[in-house]
C-alpha cells in the first residue's frame, strides 16, 4: 500500500469513527466516511489485546496485502478505519481475506 493511501493522524481516525458509518462481524469493525477525493485511504488499528508487537505488525502486513490484492472490489471515494478483533487470530490468511471482502461487499451494497 502506498503512503498516500494510509491514514496516520489520530484526529482523522477519531473523525472517521465518530462521524462515519460502520459494519462489523466477529473479526473486523470497519468504519467508513465519504470523501471528495477519488483515492481510498485506509487506517488499520490492531489493539494490544491481540498480542505482542510482532503479531500485531504481522496482521497489519497481511491486511495491507489483502487490500492490495483486490482493489476493484473496494468502494471508491471513502476513507476506511479497520479495527481488528481478537477472533481473527484463529483464522488462516484465506479466511481473513474472505471475511474482509464480505464486509467490503456490505459497504458497497449499502452505498449503491
Amino acid at each position: 500500500m502506498k503512503k498516500e493511501r494510509i491514514i496516520r493522524k489520530g484526529l482523522e481516525f477519531t473523525d472517521i469513527i465518530n462521524n462515519g458509518k460502520y459494519v462489523s462481524n466477529a473479526f473486523y469493525s470497519i468504519y467508513y466516511i465519504n470523501k471528495k477525493e477519488t483515492l481510498n485511504r485506509f487506517g488499520i488499528s490492531v489493539p494490544k489485546k491481540i498480542g505482542h508487537a510482532v503479531v500485531r505488525n504481522k496482521i497489519k502486513r497481511q491486511l495491507k496485502s489483502i487490500i492490495n490484492s483486490d482493489k476493484n472490489s473496494i468502494q471508491n471515494d471513502f476513507d476506511y478505519v479497520i479495527i481488528v478483533r481478537k477472533g481473527l487470530l484463529d483464522l488462516n490468511y484465506f479466511d481473513r481475506q474472505q471475511n474482509f471482502f464480505k464486509l467490503m461487499k456490505k459497504i458497497g451494497d449499502a452505498n449503491e
